[in-house]
C-alpha cells in the first residue's frame, strides 16, 4: 500500500505521534518508518491526495506535533511513496544528505515576515515628493485631452511605487535578516512588499519578536508588518 510522508527526523527524535491519524478519507494511523540513522513520519493512503481543508489540517497537525520535541524536515504536502521499503531505501540512499539538512535547521523554526501597504499611500507620497507627477496629475483632472500625460504619469508612479516598495523592503529586511540564522525572500503578491523567512534558533526568538514588536510601533506610515511563527522550516529544506 502505497504511504503518505510528512516528515524526516533524526533517529533520536522522540516521534510522540500515538494517537494521530493521517491524511485521507479514512484518516490512517500515523507511524514510523525508521533506518538504522532516520525516521520518516508516514502513514497509509489508499487514494490521491488533493490539499483539502482536512488534509492539509491533518498534515500540518503531524509538522506541529513533531516540532514540540525537535526541529524535523517537513515535507511539502501531497508527497507519497509506493510502500515502506521504497521509503526505507530512499532514508539509505540519502542518509547524508538528510543528515546535513537536519544539522542545518536544529534547534531551530521559521518566522515568516509579511509587510504590506496601499498603493494609494505610495500614489499620495509621490504626488506629494514629485513636482512633475503632481503636474501631471493636475493637468489630467483639469481635463487635458492629451494623451501623453496619463501614459507618462502612469509609467512615472508606475517606477517611483516599484521603488519605495524595494526601498521599504531592503529598510525592514536589514533590521530583521540578522535576526536569523538564514533567511529567504518569497515571491511578493498584492498589497506585500515584503515576503520574509527567518531561520531562527529557538532560544533567540524573543529578540526576533521584540524588534516586531518595536517596526510596529515605529511605523506611522501605514505599513502592515506580520509575523507568524514558530513553523516547520518548509523554507530551508533542499
Amino acid at each position: 500500500m502505497a504511504v503518505y510522508v510528512y516528515a524526516v527526523t533524526s533517529r533520536d527524535h522522540p516521534c510522540r505521534i500515538d494517537g494521530m491519524t493521517g491524511v485521507g478519507a479514512h484518516g490512517a494511523t500515523v507511524r514510523v518508518v525508521a533506518t538504522e540513522e532516520l525516521r520518516a513520519v508516514v502513514s497509509d493512503i489508499a487514494e490521491e491526495i488533493r490539499p483539502k481543508k482536512r488534509d492539509v489540517t491533518a498534515h500540518q497537525a503531524v509538522q506541529d506535533r513533531l516540532m514540540d520535541d525537535g526541529t524535523p524536515l517537513p515535507l511539502q504536502f501531497g508527497y507519497t511513496a509506493p510502500d515502506d521499503d521504497a521509503v526505507r531505501q530512499v532514508l539509505d540512499e540519502q542518509v547524508d544528505a538528510y543528515r546535513t539538512a537536519l544539522a542545518r535547521v536544529r534547534d531551530c523554526a521559521e518566522y515568516n515576515v509579511k509587510a504590506a501597504r496601499e498603493q494609494d499611500r505610495f500614489l499620495r507620497e509621490i504626488l506629494d515628493a514629485n513636482s512633475r507627477a503632481r503636474w501631471l496629475n493636475e493637468e489630467i483632472r483639469a481635463g487635458s485631452e492629451d494623451p501623453r500625460l496619463p501614459m507618462e504619469l502612469g509609467r512615472l508612479v508606475a517606477d517611483e511605487i516599484q521603488q519605495r516598495r524595494a526601498d521599504a523592503a531592503a529598510d525592514l529586511a536589514g533590521v530583521l535578516v540578522p535576526l536569523g540564522r538564514e533567511h529567504a525572500l518569497h515571491p511578493e503578491a498584492g498589497d506585500d512588499f515584503l515576503n520574509l523567512s527567518l531561520l531562527v534558533p529557538r532560544d533567540e526568538a524573543s529578540a526576533l519578536l521584540k524588534a516586531h514588536e518595536e517596526l510596529v510601533r515605529e511605523r506611522r506610515d501605514g505599513t502592515e508588518i506580520r509575523l507568524t511563527g514558530p513553523l516547520p522550516p518548509y523554507s530551508f529544506v533542499p
